[in-house]
């Protein structure tokens, strides 16, 4: 028997939110679902969003899950945690927040709130008519796990957000290897490549290292002043090249409002162009809790 906490067992037993959302052609909301998993592997989930089209807030949602309590609690505490946001703001749910939120899961059980996760993702960007491999390309790359299906890109992103260290906690949370165990040795080496990569910025120069260390934390004034710096210099010549722009709007904390301008405005793939053109260069260049939003 599972050690389950009290909130999985009461989201297992008594779920709010299981069922299908049709699209009844009302005025300013569109319906969306994403998919993942397979019956065939022992767990799916299809997730249904109900969104209002001005706002892009969830107003509804709901879930059909094939699987164990876990999958059940976690597709149920998803729910609870996105309704009422913004699809950004619910871009931004991960699968720790999932399994925090039902007060931890059994470590083999965590594949069941990155499934969640990933759900969410899948119905989001299907909105928004912007293709899955767009995101993290978790498709695209060798097959490492052939009982499961799972890539080599799909294991270095749980490994990278979830800082998994060993062969098993991948097996817990994508179930790479969790078959015939004939992948588990190249998931170790996936796993020493990516803490490989990691530690290289760190043991470039020693010299370097102090000096970041010593560095003063930026000011209101710098910091807004380094964010235009990367988008005029970085950024907003090659959304220019695409025919689109961006104008920084506001910044609160690390919370960077922008507006896209041009193709960019009405692209159905803004969110990408938001995550991967925008973010992540702010991120690397000015600070990793940067979070960018469209206003």
């Amino acid at each position: 028997m599972w050690d389950y906490t009290d909130k999985v067992l009461e989201l297992f037993y008594n779920p709010k939110y299981q069922g299908v959302i049709e699209d009844k052609g009302e005025a300013g909301v569109k319906v969306a679902v994403g998919e993942v998993g397979s019956i065939a592997c022992g767990d799916a989930l299809r997730l249904h969003l109900k969104v209002e089209e001005d706002t892009e807030k969830i107003l509804d949602a709901r879930f059909q899950t094939f699987g164990c309590t876990s999958a059940i609690a976690s597709s149920e505490a998803l729910v609870e945690l996105i309704k009422g946001k913004t699809l950004d703001e619910a871009l931004r749910v991960t699968n720790k927040e999932i399994a925090n939120y039902l007060g931890g899961l059994p470590e083999a059980k965590m594949h069941c709130s990155v499934m969640g996760q990933e759900a969410l993702e899948a119905a989001i960007y299907n909105y928004r008519g912007i293709p899955l491999d767009v995101h993290e390309d978790d498709d695209e790359g060798a097959l490492v796990c052939t009982c499961f299906g799972i890539s080599d890109a799909k294991i270095r992103r749980v490994i990278v957000e979830n800082n998994l260290t060993t062969a098993e906690e991948v097996t817990n949370y994508v179930k790479a290897g969790g078959g015939c165990g004939s992948c588990l040795a190249t998931i170790d080496d996936i796993i020493a490549s990516v803490q490989k990569e990691s530690a290289t910025p760190v043991s470039t120069s020693a010299n370097h290292s102090n000096e970041r260390s010593s560095v003063k934390p930026l000011t209101p004034v710098q910091k807004i002043a380094l964010i235009q710096k990367v988008l005029d210099e970085e950024v907003r010549p090659v959304l220019i090249a695409d025919g689109g722009d961006v104008e920084l709007f506001d910044v609160e904390g690390d919370r960077i409002k922008v507006v896209l301008q041009g193709a960019c405005g009405s692209c159905s793939s803004s969110t990408a162009t938001l995550k991967i053109a925008i973010e992540s260069r702010l991120r690397d260049r000015v600070s990793k809790d940067l979070v960018v939003e469209a206003v």
